[in-house]
């Protein structure tokens, strides 16, 4: 008990401390799981909505996939990246193996089935009511796309969300492709599980303070501006 009290101490003091070592692994953290959702929402985002206003042959076999893509596994996402990106691989000659750029790749795959499964969910509801109005109003389906994205701009925050706390907690594919090099690669996750095996449990329960902390502030952010959004707009 007193080993805990004394870490979680230490781990506070770390925290406020601004520790160099904990700051360095925190930001390329947020670089690495921001550019990752950016991506898969550029990508998921229309995607998704493109789906859900489209009747094409095989659409339920699509969507049946994309649902079933939601649930990954990160290590076969990684190994799959990681053979890729290797030496023999056919995009080997870019040299992204074990950095950033890599963790990136690794974290968008995994990100887009979610986003693009959620928000083909959420606007093709809004396609059901809306459908007839943007008809009669001339919008072409890719008008219409850009109309419901945009109609539905508060309700996507929860789904970018959702992405940003897939991509934060990853650990799988990104120790997998990233290698967890101390200062190149090593993300909060893939330092709490390295520190924790050292038995160095202060650095740790920092990372994973602020860590929780990420994720609290962030749903907090999304539940006041889709608040203010519903109160303003209705």
């Amino acid at each position: 008990m007193n080993s805990l009290s004394e870490a979680t101490l230490q781990a506070a003091q770390l925290v406020a401390g601004g520790d160099p070592k904990l700051v360095q692994i925190v930001l390329l953290s947020l670089r690495v799981s921001l550019t990752a959702v950016l991506l898969a929402c550029v990508i998921g985002l229309p995607f998704g909505a493109a789906i859900a206003v489209s009747r094409f042959a095989g659409r339920r076999a699509v969507i049946v996939v994309l649902n079933a893509l939601m649930g990954l596994p990160p290590v076969v996402v990684g190994l799959v990246v990681y053979l890729l990106l290797s030496r023999a691989g056919p995009l080997g000659s870019f040299g992204l193996l074990f950095t950033p750029t890599a963790m990136v790749i690794a974290q968008t795959i995994l990100i887009v089935p979610i986003v693009a499964a959620l928000s083909r969910q959420v606007v093709e509801d809004a396609w059901q009511e809306y459908r007839e109005q943007l008809k009669s109003l001339g919008e072409s389906r890719f008008g219409s796309v850009a109309t419901l994205l945009w109609d539905l701009r508060f309700s996507l925050v929860t789904i970018v969300l959702a992405g940003f706390g897939r991509a934060a907690a990853e650990v799988g594919a990104v120790i997998i492709v990233g290698g967890n090099i101390d200062g190149v690669t090593r993300v909060m996750t893939t330092a709490i599980a390295l520190e924790t095996s050292k038995g160095d449990l202060p650095l740790a329960l920092g990372l994973g303070m602020i860590l929780l902390t990420i994720v609290l502030a962030l749903n907090a952010a999304a539940y006041i501006v889709k608040e203010t959004a519903q109160q303003r707009y209705g």
